[in-house]
């Protein structure tokens, strides 16, 4: 399933992002993912944590904050190596997500040397080289070109229909249309 969570700039789309993947906290209220709070004093706890963000997946809205390997290889390789996966299925991984975004010929370039849309393609390979559950998706075609756009919702349906959970948030209508089950509209905060 996809939700779409739409809402003016500012609405909190974001800030809903970060609590449910445990990167803010609640100031009121408490957050349950598949029955277990998520708050601080459990993620505090390594292994916890470590198995939290295996499940799920988190593109932010500026790929430039999730990047920071010397090569996109090592970018994408990062995570399955922080979950204590073998080389072999590290580097099978690696291999499979560079397939699937089209970015081989990138695998050895810095990040920082990439347009914006090869970064984006690059931070998403990195979040779906831990095999997420649940990917949480903010803005994540802004900057792209059409034909970027077209593999991404591609790539997204597939997902969908592999029995994965997407959230996402994006001002491209189109888009949230093809790929949308349900929508959450949250309000305008009123400004004091």
């Amino acid at each position: 399933r996809c939700l779409a969570v739409e809402g003016a700039n500012g609405a909190g789309k974001t800030t809903l992002f970060r609590l449910l993947n445990g990167l803010s906290f609640p100031q009121d209220g408490t957050y349950f993912f598949d029955g277990v709070q998520i708050d601080q004093k459990y993620l505090k706890d390594q292994q916890k944590a470590k198995m939290f963000h295996k499940r799920i997946g988190y593109l932010f809205q500026n790929p430039d904050v999730m990047l920071f390997n010397g090569s996109v290889y090592n970018e994408i390789a990062f995570g399955p190596r922080q979950m204590g996966l073998s080389e072999r299925d590290v580097r099978e991984r690696t291999n499979n997500c560079l397939k699937l975004f089209h970015l081989e010929a990138l695998a050895d370039k810095a990040p920082y040397h990439l347009s914006g849309g090869q970064k984006k393609r690059a931070a998403l390979a990195a979040v779906m080289s831990l095999n997420p559950e649940v990917l949480i998706l903010d803005e994540p075609f802004a900057s792209l070109d059409q034909k970027t756009i077209e593999q991404l919702e591609t790539f997204l349906l597939d997902l969908k229909a592999a029995g994965r959970t997407i959230l996402l948030a994006d001002h491209q209508k189109t888009c949230i249309k093809k790929l949308a089950d349900d929508v959450l509209t949250l309000p305008q905060r009123n400004e004091e």
